[in-house]
């Protein structure tokens, strides 16, 4: 993002002055607008020249910070015929100076009887103080609101698993029929402390071997990875999962039309028993038997099989594969793997294979399947865009 413009002395002076010896006086946007330069940035220019002024009183002046020595703590006082009170105000180093900030911590001092002068102080209105405290007593509906809706955005980011980030919480919200902006939804997560799942840098390790004497079947995808029905177009791979019990592999099948895993199995070697078993499991559960369907993979030695081959030739499934090398080629799958460790992997451990392979059931049939809502589906679930289409499309049509 670029760096917020900086405007010469000279111009905030002259800009501020027309304003306030205009009269009528224009609209700031419009004068802004005259002048080049921006609207809110002129709004400040004055609102800080009214302070100066002593015209207003909701910000400090212009040598007030040069007053305090830069500290972090402000003490400010004022006094009356009977009592004095004394507000202590800490500011943080990136939070605003104005002393009403919304991080500023205020604590009130015993009242004193008599009058009491302290170096270094700013007199405000004790109307200003009593406002505050009552802000604090009293909350705005505002803020009420934002309390109700932050009880919403944790009750959908803790059901999550604490995946999801804003764009998913907003869309959650919305599914609920709890009507906000997206950038409300960010600015109550941002103070809550709240984000959604992040990839974390990791070393890659390559597990794709190719067996140069097996012919590769030719690219019938050409990465177009669409399909206008369900069990058209199945994407296919395998991926190494970090357990202490050893190496643990987990193959997956995915449609492209719902972004649904199909079918998947996991074992402690990568091999042809390891892809067949997953595929298997993806043609039982979608009773694949029209023969319209292209199941596409990488080139690696477990698609390139003879036996697993002849699965696809007995099932009526037409063979697809992608160049070698080239993560594009199967971005699809490629994808899910990455959400999958984004979300699971990287942020857990598990000792042995069958503590691993619980908790990829978990994620793949009890969340990712079912509940995780997709940008592409329409924030709707593998499951409910599937069930949308079927309700939509009569039956003997397909």
């Amino acid at each position: 993002m670029a760096a917020p413009k900086k405007y010469p002395d000279e111009l905030r002076a002259r800009a501020v002055r027309l304003y306030r010896e205009s009269d009528p006086k224009p609209t700031i946007r419009k004068l802004a607008q005259q002048l080049g330069v921006h609207h809110e940035a002129l709004r400040n220019w004055i609102r800080q020249a009214e302070a100066d002024a002593g015209e207003h009183h909701d910000r400090p002046t212009t040598d007030w910070p040069r007053r305090t020595s830069n500290s972090r703590r402000v003490s400010l006082s004022w006094s009356g015929s009977t009592r004095c009170c004394v507000l202590r105000v800490r500011i943080s180093p990136r939070s605003s100076t104005r002393p009403g900030g919304d991080r500023a911590v205020r604590e009130r001092s015993p009242a004193v009887p008599g009058r009491a002068r302290t170096t270094g102080s700013r007199e405000i209105a004790s109307s200003t103080y009593y406002g505050w405290l009552k802000q604090a007593r009293q909350p705005s509906a505002r803020q009420r609101g934002d309390e109700e809706l932050l009880a919403e955005i944790v009750d959908i980011h803790t059901s999550s698993g604490r995946t999801y980030g804003s764009p998913r919480v907003h869309a959650m919200l919305r599914r609920r029929g709890i009507a906000v902006g997206r950038k409300r939804v960010e600015r109550l997560m941002r103070r809550a402390g709240l984000q959604g799942a992040f990839l974390r840098r990791k070393w890659r390790i390559p597990s794709t071997r190719q067996d140069p004497r097996a012919g590769p079947a030719p690219d019938l995808v050409e990465r177009d990875f669409t399909a206008e029905e369900p069990n058209r177009l199945w994407v296919a791979d395998a991926t190494r999962i970090p357990c202490g019990q050893g190496a643990f592999w987990l193959a997956a099948v995915r449609d492209a039309f719902s972004n649904r895993i199909v079918g998947w199995k996991t074992s402690d070697r990568c091999d042809t028993d390891l892809v067949l078993g997953a595929l298997e499991y993806a043609v039982w559960s979608r009773d694949v038997r029209d023969g319209r369907l292209i199941h596409h993979s990488d080139r690696g030695s477990t698609y390139t099989a003879f036996r697993f081959s002849n699965r696809l030739a007995d099932s009526g499934i037409a063979q697809s594969m992608g160049s070698v090398g080239d993560s594009y080629d199967n971005a699809l799958m490629e994808n899910f793997f990455s959400t999958l460790k984004t979300e699971l992997v990287y942020r857990c451990s598990w000792r042995t294979h069958d503590e691993a392979e619980n908790a990829l059931f978990a994620y793949i049939d009890g969340w990712y399947n079912t509940q995780r809502i997709q940008k592409k589906l329409g924030w709707r679930s593998p499951v409910e865009f599937e069930s949308s289409y079927h309700q939509r499309v009569p039956a003997g049509t397909r």
